[in-house]
């Protein structure tokens, strides 16, 4: 059996061994190259790409000889003969390993290795795109090509000859020194093959005044060899040159493979001295043109270059052309603001397209439903998205949060209702706007709805599918005579979670050294012997990566009288005994004399003992130190990106939780299950990971704004410090590997009124759930009536 009216392709004798090895003896896989194909592999038969359907021909076609001598059959194309692929049929595409042979007389050096496969495996980027723009432009035609091109393409460059004196934020500019139009084309391509030239498959090179749908450009290259070499765009003649020599008009942009930009590299300086043109875009035609052969081409590979050319004073609104919608260019944009109007109304027909796309697959879903063993009634609502969640248990179980237009009865704070406001009141607004529109689409003109008032309101956030809603409407129907009544109908809608998106994060490692810095009062000296034991067993036995400093505060009468009687003494001889159990380590500790041990003056004693690189764990004497979190710390805190305040679980009063059966002292109730009688403790900020660098930078603004007012500093915690004068990222989440014990935290009035509240507001919600206080209440109550 064979394949006619098909294009063969042909593998090596290594290949052919190998796909002979694995005994596959068919397979169909999608793919995409111009246009939708299906690729068919029969072993000892041609490999062949179909686009029709299979030809019965011989079916005693001599295959099994072809097969017992491990190798293929070459297919063949109607019209062709089988010598014109001869030589592509013997290619070796064996892939040799070279190993790595030290040479005994040259000093050994390590091989270093890339930190990314892509890099080592020559993995390139598909596209770049440069905009050569002007120093009168650059501020408003090259902004909106930036606001409007950038964020689809992976680099974007405005290639200019001056610099203005103020650059566009967020745009990067690249100025060569001379304004001529030729000067600033050959800079442009020296410097993209100079800097880029093994680092993208594609150049998009066009002026400021041309409005690019970055969007159809990268599925165009999408579809190209990249290995070829290519110059498209929109041909134009040259005045009065030869008849067949083309080169791409600069208004409509144009493409350069990376392959023709290495070829054409050499020759630079030699266009640049023979060849005189006024415009740049000619200057690089007749430059590729007379080098390297080659004309500016609009269709290759059945893709087309699609470009419009917009007429003056166009309305984009009103062009309906199919050549319009289908433009990846559009030349001259002589307004920003006609730009933005262009990226609107092609943002729009893409949407259009989308939900046009979406209905039909909607529709192909809904019929071959009924070839599925449930039918059309396993479809779930709405046609292609995940079913709602099954929970297995009670506890899984998601809650419905009930709203009216002003209320909600789920609320942050714990209170049984509040008032419907911010995010949650615009996203209510939204959602019955929605419901209102959609119940009209489906019934006009029959009727005509008009929103009256919502009855009941239920939501619910379902992550396998979205946040979902349910409606009790009364409206106010409307016939097409006129006539209206008032109804009641429930309504549901669905917002379904969107594409994920990947955002990029710095490199991070879980090697990093982290500094452990322990504030202690002596209120808390209590705990220390239980943290150095927690230290000891979770970290200096694992050998972690980590330091411990404890800083010692003193208030001003235990200050004086450290010579005689010293408040830490126990402290200090108890850090001895860990230095004398583990010989290797050191354990400084700092003194410091205040009245208030403020966070903020803490650290700026402790960040000017440090270097700049170093990753600062702030911890509390009732902190369990130990490798999970340490970890956590490394990752969620990235240098000059973000810093992490973990939420660690208290564990609630043994004395209110066990009234009738207190555990015995060397028992833990809590051992089982360390986070099943305990809470969250949203209230406390003392544990925090960052870097000195990102802490010396926040700190330096807040310099520059209160000018070491030692009370507003009093009032502020590093939590306040990160918000108010930094931009990172803050990642406040909880933390199961930070457990603490239930203590009664002292509380000093001489912090600010927020940080004492909070204080007060951890201790009274740490002591009980409320289930076990109120018990404890009724029992109280019981006691005294009695």
């Amino acid at each position: 059996m064979t394949l006619s009216g098909t294009v063969s392709l042909f593998f090596s004798p290594y290949t052919q061994r190998l796909l002979g090895a694995m005994r596959v003896y068919s397979l169909l896989a999608v793919f995409r190259p111009a246009f939708p194909l299906i690729l068919g592999l029969s072993l000892g038969c041609s490999l062949s790409l179909l686009m029709l359907s299979w030809n019965q021909e011989d079916p005693e076609e001599p295959c099994n000889n072809e097969l017992a001598n491990g190798g293929l059959v070459p297919g063949r194309l109607k019209g062709d003969s089988q010598s014109n692929y001869r030589d592509l049929a013997n290619e070796d595409f064996q892939p040799r390993v070279i190993p790595y042979q030290r040479d005994p007389s040259k000093p050994h050096r390590k091989v270093l290795r890339t930190r990314y496969i892509h890099t080592e495996l020559g993995i390139r980027e598909r596209l770049l795109v440069g905009v050569l723009t002007s120093r009168a432009t650059l501020n408003t035609l090259a902004v909106a090509v930036n606001r409007t091109v950038a964020h689809h393409a992976h680099r974007t460059f405005f290639f200019t000859g001056l610099r203005g004196a103020k650059l566009p934020h967020g745009m990067t500019v690249v100025a060569h020194g001379d304004d001529r139009p030729v000067w600033l084309m050959y800079e442009t391509v020296r410097h993209l093959h100079q800097h880029y030239g093994t680092d993208y498959d594609w150049f998009y090179l066009a002026q400021d005044d041309t409005y690019t749908h970055a969007e159809r450009l990268a599925e165009l290259v999408g579809h190209l060899s990249a290995g070829q070499d290519l110059y498209m765009g929109r041909p134009e003649e040259f005045i009065g040159g030869e008849e067949r020599a083309r080169y791409c008009h600069g208004g409509y942009g144009y493409l350069l493979s990376r392959s023709l930009l290495a070829r054409l590299q050499p020759h630079l300086d030699t266009c640049r001295n023979d060849i005189l043109s006024v415009r740049p875009d000619e200057w690089l035609g007749r430059c590729i043109i007379d080098y390297l052969g080659l004309n500016c081409v609009e269709e290759l590979q059945e893709m087309r270059y699609r470009y419009f050319e917009l007429g003056k004073n166009a309305d984009p609104e009103r062009e309906d052309s199919p050549q319009f919608k289908k433009a990846f260019a559009v030349h001259p944009v002589s307004e920003p603001d006609l730009m933005y109007r262009l990226h609107k109304h092609f943002s729009q027909i893409e949407l259009d397209q989308t939900y046009l796309q979406i209905q039909q697959l909607q529709v192909q879903i809904s019929n071959l439903s009924e070839l599925t063993p449930e039918g059309k009634a396993g479809t779930s609502w709405p046609i292609g998205i995940n079913p709602p969640f099954q929970p297995k248990t009670r506890f899984e179980v998601i809650n419905w949060e009930y709203f009216t237009e002003e209320h909600i009865y789920s609320c942050t704070n714990g209170a049984p209702k509040c008032e419907l406001r911010g995010a949650d009141k615009a996203d209510i607004s939204v959602v019955l706007e929605t419901a209102v529109e959609r119940l009209n689409e489906r019934y006009q003109p029959q009727l005509r709805f008009r929103m009256h008032r919502l009855l009941n309101g239920y939501r619910r956030f379902d992550p396998t599918r979205g946040m979902e809603y349910t409606l009790d409407l009364v409206l106010e129907a409307f016939t097409q005579k006129g006539h209206s009544q008032v109804i009641a109908k429930r309504v549901g809608l669905l917002r379904p979670l969107s594409s994920i998106e990947i955002i990029p994060m710095p490199y991070v490692t879980e090697a990093t050294r982290v500094q452990v810095i322990l504030p202690i009062t002596a209120n808390n000296q209590d705990y220390v012997g239980n943290f150095l034991d927690t230290y000891a067993m979770n970290a200096l036995d694992t050998h972690d990566n980590v330091l411990l400093t404890f800083l010692l505060i003193y208030d001003s009468f235990d200050a004086q009288r450290v010579k005689e009687e010293d408040v830490f003494a126990g402290v200090k001889s108890m850090i001895g005994e860990v230095e004398k159990r583990y010989s290797d380590v050191k354990i400084p500790w700092i003194s410091v004399k205040t009245e208030v041990p403020s966070q903020v003056k803490l650290m700026d004693i402790i960040s000017k003992k440090h270097p700049v690189d170093t990753l600062f764990f702030m911890a509390n004497v009732w902190t369990e130190v130990n490798g999970d979190f340490l970890n956590r710390c490394r990752m969620n805190a990235i240098n000059n990106w973000q810093v992490f305040f973990p939420i660690h679980f208290q564990e609630y009063s043994p004395a209110i939780m066990y009234r009738e059966q207190q555990p015995s002292a060397g028992a833990s109730p809590f051992s089982s299950d360390p986070l099943r009688n305990g809470h969250f403790d949203r209230h406390v900020f003392d544990e925090s990971c960052f870097y000195n660098v990102d802490y010396m930078a926040a700190r330096t603004k807040v310099t520059t704004d209160i000018l070491d007012n030692d009370e507003l500093l009093e009032s502020m915690d590093v939590y306040d410090i990160f918000i108010r004068y930094s931009g990172l990222h803050v990642f406040r989440a909880v933390e199961p590997a930070l457990v603490q014990k239930y203590v009664r935290r002292p509380c000093n009035p001489r912090f600010s009124e927020d940080i004492y509240q909070r204080c007060i507001l951890s201790n009274l919600e740490g002591l009980a759930s409320r289930s076990h206080l109120a018990m404890a209440l009724f029992e109280q109550e019981q006691a005294n009536s009695t």
